[in-house]
């Protein structure tokens, strides 16, 4: 079974994200708006089991932060895919470096840029276009990061939370 990892963000980013998803991306109805913290990966029972030890571990011994979101950027040209960038903090890389080392795959296939999508598989002149309006926008988004989850991807295609793991804490 395919597994990853998030952060889901308050219910005001996410509404802020999903007004913009519902138009602008074609995979809106299989996650909600989120953080990814580590690629899907597969697991089995036994190494799901050990997975959620070593998750709760790294857990326990992350402290909650803050995170904050100033503008929207995007993928171009490797993608047309417009994200809420998410500025970039010594907590967020360390909790992301954590899931990718020892007891986990480092299974990236990209460098770790902390974003949550808003719009992504469009038309050339449609990308030009919401982005250019975005990026005059302001975006002002604050939120406090005290848990990440685990995730799993179901027959359909979507996402399902598996365990959430709260930060700090047993």
């Amino acid at each position: 079974m395919k597994y990853g990892i998030a952060i889901f963000p308050s219910k005001t980013i996410q509404d802020q994200a999903n007004a913009l998803r519902k138009r602008y991306d074609p995979r809106y109805s299989l996650i909600p708006p989120h953080l990814t913290l580590k690629e899907s990966f597969e697991a089995d029972e036994e190494t799901l089991s050990e997975t959620v030890e070593e998750l709760r571990k790294i857990a326990k011994e992350t402290e909650p932060f803050h995170i904050q979101i100033n503008k929207v950027s995007t993928f171009e040209p490797v993608t047309n895919t417009i994200y809420f960038k998410v500025e970039p903090i010594q907590q967020l890389n360390d909790l992301h470096t954590k899931l990718h080392e020892g007891k986990f795959d480092d299974n990236q296939t990209h460098p770790f840029v902390p974003h949550i999508t808003i719009a992504q598989d469009l038309e050339h002149d449609e990308f030009s276009d919401i982005l250019g309006r975005l990026q005059m926008e302001g975006f002002n988004l604050e939120d406090y990061v005290d848990r990440f989850q685990l995730l799993y991807q179901l027959d359909n295609e979507s996402w399902t939370v598996y365990q959430t793991f709260v930060l700090g804490r047993d």
